[in-house]
């Protein structure tokens, strides 16, 4: 049977998130994680359809495509289906082809898994390799430590603090307490948790949001931010050790990150919190 290529309703995120959710797996290279939709999800469940694309066969997903911004499409396939020429082929033609409405016109980005067939075949189209990002891993078999700081999870009554301490921690951030709610009533976030760190004095000082992708399986910090006002005392540190610690209560078997490798206080501050460092990735991009 042939593969169709499907933009879904408001409710085809949920069996991509399903998808994904069932191709995370220890050992496996970084790629798209059900908790990079459930973070979208901030933007609305319309928004979050409007970005979900997927390919399948005979009803089974085979890839999940989530356009992230502009002409950048961070995508992945099932595992057993990397190493698909066919599917690997409809995949270049689909990311090449302007009229096909996945990328726009002008500079775009591919995320794809590094094992995955696309990133040979999309050089011979003129793609080449961007900037190195940095994956890193804490195992979760053994309890976490105690992170040191007052941990809070949040819920709607304390939303509008975790929106404060993103806006402080990211210059372009645009959240709200609305865009926390919006993530939270998506059913992705059933397996998430949203932590902010006090200091001494009760100050809200750092978050983070971790995605577990069930048990046994990895799950993800996305995002984590120190608030600007209150960087270089260890919180950073302390909120992944907390953000290893409830992904661990959720069942993950680890907790990854991924951040651009130039943000070399970013992954040393992970170092710090327990996480190793693994072998460098890239996107592939196409020139404007």
């Amino acid at each position: 049977m042939a593969i169709e290529v499907d933009q879904p309703g408001v409710d085809g995120p949920d069996r991509a998130g399903d998808a994904l959710r069932a191709w995370q797996a220890e050992g496996a290279p970084t790629h798209l994680h059900p908790g990079d939709l459930g973070w979208f999800r901030r933007f609305g469940a319309e928004a979050t359809a409007a970005a979900v694309r997927t390919w399948s066969r005979a009803g089974r997903v085979l890839a999940v495509g989530l356009l992230d911004g502009p002409g950048l499409v961070r995508l992945t396939t099932a595992p057993d289906a990397r190493p698909a020429d066919e599917l690997a082929r409809r995949l270049v033609v689909e990311l090449t082809e302007l009229e096909r409405g996945v990328l726009p016109a002008g500079r775009a980005n591919v995320e794809a898994p590094a094992d995955a067939l696309l990133q040979e075949l999309l050089p011979e189209h003129g793609w080449t390799t961007d900037e190195p990002w940095t994956p890193l891993r804490r195992d979760l078999t053994e309890p976490v430590e105690d992170p040191g700081v007052r941990v809070e999870v949040v819920g709607p009554g304390s939303a509008d603090v975790r929106a404060a301490v993103q806006r402080a921690s990211f210059d372009r951030s645009t959240f709200t307490d609305g865009s926390w709610r919006a993530m939270a009533a998506g059913p992705l976030y059933a397996d998430a948790r949203c932590l902010v760190a006090h200091d001494e004095q009760g100050t809200a000082v750092a978050a983070v949001t971790v995605w577990s992708a069930g048990p046994g399986r990895p799950g993800l910090l996305e995002p984590m931010g120190v608030h600007r006002d209150h960087r270089r005392r260890g919180h950073g540190r302390a909120i992944s050790v907390a953000a290893a610690a409830a992904l661990r209560d959720l069942g993950s078997s680890s907790a990854i990150v991924c951040t651009p490798s130039s943000n070399t206080g970013a992954v040393a501050t992970y170092e710090s919190a327990g996480f190793r460092r693994l072998p460098e990735v890239r996107d592939l991009y196409r020139s404007a």
